[in-house]
């Protein structure tokens, strides 16, 4: 080791992270992804990846994302959108509608 200096301490428990808006987060109620949009009251105004109709969380039962699972989530919905426009099937959701990943008659909606 190089630079004889003590290397500093991580304390054992940390303050979780508040998301802010634009942060992506997993859900973890209903375990869907989403954006922060706003926070409304108590809640969080979360919204698929994709767009769509926000749903209220709860702060508390949130996670933010990492920039890998991010990625695989932007990938997962742009190949949804691929396989709906060549109609390869295989998504679930309407068409014309984004598809986020999750059911969507969840206990978060749709």
């Amino acid at each position: 080791m190089t630079g004889g200096g003590a290397r500093p301490q991580v304390p054992a428990t940390t303050t979780p992270v508040e998301p802010v808006v634009g942060s992506a987060v997993r859900d973890l109620a209903c375990a869907r992804i989403g954006v922060v949009m706003r926070r409304e009251g108590p809640y969080l105004q979360l919204r698929p990846l994709g767009g769509g109709r926000e749903w209220d969380a709860d702060p508390g039962r949130v996670r933010l994302l990492t920039h890998a699972e991010v990625l695989s989530a932007r990938v997962a919905e742009v190949n949804a959108r691929s396989r709906r426009n060549l109609d390869l099937g295989g998504a679930s959701g309407a068409p014309g509608m984004p598809w986020s990943g999750q059911d969507p008659d969840g206990p978060c909606g749709p």
